[in-house]
C-alpha cells in the first residue's frame, strides 16, 4: 500500500489506489484506508470491482486495543502466496468457505464493529481465524503456519475469557506464527500480565512491551491456577501494544520517518 500510495501522490492520481494495491498484494489494498476495513470480493474476471471500502474510520471504537504477540521473527517454511495458491487447487474446504461461510461472516463483522460488540467481533474473529487454518490443514499437502506457542496463545485466551466468565480479549493468525489480540483498553494490562506469566521473558523483561504504555497489574492467584500452564520462557518474544490507526500519511518532518537524506533507510540505532 505504500508503494501504491507514494506512486499516486508522485503522478497527481486521485482515483480508488485499492484496486492496483490488490495486484501486488490482497491484503494491501486494505492498508490505503484507515479503521476498519472491508476486502470486497468483487465479480468481475478482471477484478477491478475486487476493492476495498471503509466499514469505520479509526475514531469509531477508541476503546479498542490490539496486542501483537510476535513467537517467532523465522522464515516462514511456506509463503503465503503460494500457500493460498494451493489451498485454492486443492482444498474443497476453501471453496466451501468462501461460497457459503464468509459473506453472511462479513456482514456480520460489519454489524459488530458498527455497534462497538465486542463479544460478537472477538468470538467471530476467533471463529473465522481457526477456519482459515483448518483449510490450510485441508489443503494437500497440508500446510501449518502454527507453532506450539500459537496453540498456547489460543489456549490462554480461551481459559482468561473461561475465568472471567465472558469473551474479553481474542486471537486471530494470519499466515504466520505471530497471534494478534484484540481486547477493550481496561483488560489489557490484566491479559499482558497473563502472557507475562505464561511466557516469562528470557532476556528483555524491560523490552517485552513496546509501543502504547500498559501500567503493571498484579496476577491474581485464582487467574493462575485458571490459566493452569507450565510457564515456557521466551516463548513469546515481544509485545507491540497498538490501537486501530489511520491509512497512509505523508510526514513532514524528515525525523519522523525511516530514510535518510540519500532516500536510504537510516541505519539502526
Amino acid at each position: 500500500p505504500c508503494l501504491a500510495y507514494t506512486l499516486a501522490q508522485v503522478y497527481g492520481v486521485e482515483s480508488d489506489l485499492s484496486e492496483v494495491a490488490r495486484r501486488g498484494s490482497g491484503s494491501a489494498c486494505r492498508s490505503l484506508y484507515g479503521g476498519f476495513v472491508e476486502w470486497q470480493m468483487g465479480e468481475r474476471a478482471d477484478g477491478k470491482d475486487s476493492i476495498a471500502r471503509q466499514v469505520a474510520p479509526e475514531s469509531h471504537w477508541p476503546e479498542l486495543r490490539v496486542l501483537i504477540l510476535v513467537v517467532s521473527a523465522e522464515k516462514k517454511l511456506t509463503g503465503s502466496t503460494a500457500g493460498m495458491r494451493t489451498s485454492v487447487e486443492t482444498s474443497p474446504l476453501l471453496r466451501f468457505r468462501a461460497e457459503s461461510v464468509v459473506p453472511a461472516r462479513m456482514a456480520e463483522m460489519a454489524r459488530c464493529v458498527q455497534e462497538r460488540d465486542f463479544p460478537g467481533f472477538a468470538q467471530l474473529t476467533m471463529k473465522d481465524s481457526n477456519q482459515f487454518h483448518a483449510t490450510c490443514l485441508d489443503t494437500f499437502p497440508p500446510i501449518s503456519y502454527l507453532s506450539d506457542t500459537s496453540r498456547r496463545v489460543m489456549l490462554l485466551v480461551h481459559r482468561f475469557n473461561a475465568h472471567h466468565g465472558r469473551t474479553k480479549v481474542a486471537y486471530t493468525f494470519d499466515a504466520g506464527p505471530n497471534a494478534v489480540v484484540f481486547a477493550l483498553h481496561d483488560t489489557v494490562p490484566e491479559f499482558v500480565a497473563a502472557v507475562r506469566h505464561c511466557f516469562p521473558p528470557e532476556s528483555n523483561g524491560d523490552k517485552f512491551l513496546k509501543g502504547l504504555p500498559v501500567p503493571p497489574v498484579p496476577l491474581s492467584d485464582e487467574l493462575k491456577a485458571a490459566l493452569d500452564v507450565d510457564p515456557t520462557p521466551g516463548g513469546v518474544k515481544y509485545i507491540i501494544a497498538t490501537q486501530v490507526g489511520p491509512g497512509p500519511q505523508i510526514l513532514e518532518d524528515p525525523r519522523a520517518h525511516l530514510l535518510g537524506p540519500d532516500g536510504l533507510p537510516k541505519p539502526a540505532a
